[in-house]
């Protein structure tokens, strides 16, 4: 007798569409790459772009938080910063997070 039941409720009813289990799974997916991978993908975009764009001169902020202006630019990679009157560092130009837009003094 059990076993009939068992039987039974592991059958899917008759005329349900499979792809209709997948509908929400599908949904979701369209969801996330809207709210979530779409932006992250254009953000990362213009990251890129700007660090491209970056010359002597120019005001930085490194991920640490370091804000300096560029002294030099080494080599593809690297820059040399100046973060105060006679100090310089070398930073990778991957540690730069953001170009500083007028206003802001380093000193």
């Amino acid at each position: 007798m059990f076993e009939s039941i068992a039987y039974a409720a592991g059958q899917q009813p008759a005329g349900q569409n499979p792809i209709a289990a997948f509908l929400p799974l599908i949904l979701i997916f369209v969801i996330f790459y809207f709210l979530l991978i779409r932006p992250q993908q254009k953000r990362q975009k213009q990251h890129q772009q700007m660090l491209e764009s970056l010359k002597a001169g120019d005001e930085i902020i490194t991920s640490g938080g370091i804000y300096g202006k560029i002294d030099k630019i080494l080599d593809q990679n690297t820059f040399l910063v100046e973060i105060a009157n006679g100090v310089k560092i070398k930073v990778v130009k991957n540690a730069v997070a953001s170009k500083v837009t007028g206003g802001a003094e380093n000193k």
